[in-house]
């Protein structure tokens, strides 16, 4: 049976076989993922991002259950960091996310953070699409750190959950890295430890001038993920920003930014590809590099020189 009917039947070793073949970028692909979109686009993203070490694993963990229990179909993608030498992912799903496997209705899956162009941005945007087209009717991006990653997995998401811990300056490193920029939603993890009721002031503080400019409140929580504690605040917080979006005709102006940018993404990983074939094939990279090394070129000169001979 072809995978794409054992997909529809709902087979979900078709569903990893098929996310498997967007994150390898395998050839036909892009045809499979143009296949599936008539079936997208009734899937919800959530994005759970923020520091290493705040939770957000724990966090995602007590949601996906309280979603569940909610009778919703649950997609997880959790991006990991990648392993230098293997280029795979150093962190299993079932070993950050015990408790939900097994579950019938939610799925999970690690995804490698293998860079912007080509890898993490486009193939992230399409594993939440093969979800969508699956029937999972709530997908949860949850990322490992704080960087470009970060930013760019919230681009893919309806609401973005920002979660910080009151260890290790974390209210900081938020600034710096733009996240209070990106959040709809802020979580203080870890809320029994010193310090978490002083971080909360300090973001509320900050969000003041924010909330005066747009209509959202831009809520503040305190949760502990390692016993549950704040959770359904949460799940009520998340549900609230997802009405006032739809209502606010904020969803549909969020979703055509996003195919925008998945649009530019995907344009770019495509002359990304052609080019990088080009270079394999009509390209004497030694004799190049000897030309640079006797300074009769520089990289610039023969860049502008290869790039006129492939114009004409």
């Amino acid at each position: 049976m072809a995978l794409l009917d054992r997909f529809y039947q709902g087979e979900v070793q078709a569903l990893s076989r098929l996310i498997s073949e967007v994150e390898n970028q395998s050839n036909g692909y892009q045809q499979i993922v143009s296949a599936l979109y008539p079936k997208t686009g009734k899937a919800y993203k959530l994005g759970i991002t923020g520091p290493p070490g705040a939770g957000k694993s724990s966090l995602v963990d007590f949601l996906a259950n309280e979603f569940a229990k909610a009778s919703h179909k649950i997609g997880v993608i959790a991006v990991d960091p990648t392993s230098p030498f293997s280029g795979g992912a150093f962190l299993g799903d079932r070993v950050r996310m015990q408790s939900l496997s097994g579950k019938e209705s939610i799925y999970i899956r690690s995804m490698a953070s293998r860079g912007s162009l080509g890898g993490l941005a486009v193939t992230t945007f399409e594993a939440c699409l093969i979800l969508d087209a699956f029937g999972k009717d709530f997908i949860i991006l949850e990322t490992v750190g704080v960087g470009q990653i970060e930013l760019e997995v919230a681009q893919h998401s309806d609401t973005v959950v920002v979660v910080l811990s009151p260890e290790s300056g974390d209210s900081i490193q938020a600034f710096k890295a733009g996240l209070m920029e990106i959040g709809d939603i802020f979580v203080v993890n870890k809320a029994d430890r010193e310090g978490a009721a002083r971080l909360v002031v300090q973001l509320n503080m900050s969000l003041e001038s924010k909330r005066k400019e747009q209509r959202w409140e831009f809520p503040v929580l305190s949760t502990t993920a390692t016993t549950g504690q704040g959770v359904s605040k949460l799940v009520e917080a998340i549900d609230k920003h997802k009405k006032f979006a739809i209502s606010n005709d904020l969803f549909a102006t969020n979703r055509k930014r996003q195919l925008k940018n998945e649009l530019q993404r995907v344009l770019e990983n495509q002359i990304r590809l052609t080019v990088q074939g080009r270079f394999d094939s009509d390209l004497d990279w030694e004799r190049l590099a000897e030309q640079i090394y006797a300074k009769e070129e520089t990289p610039y000169s023969l860049a502008d020189k290869i790039l006129k001979s492939w114009r004409s």
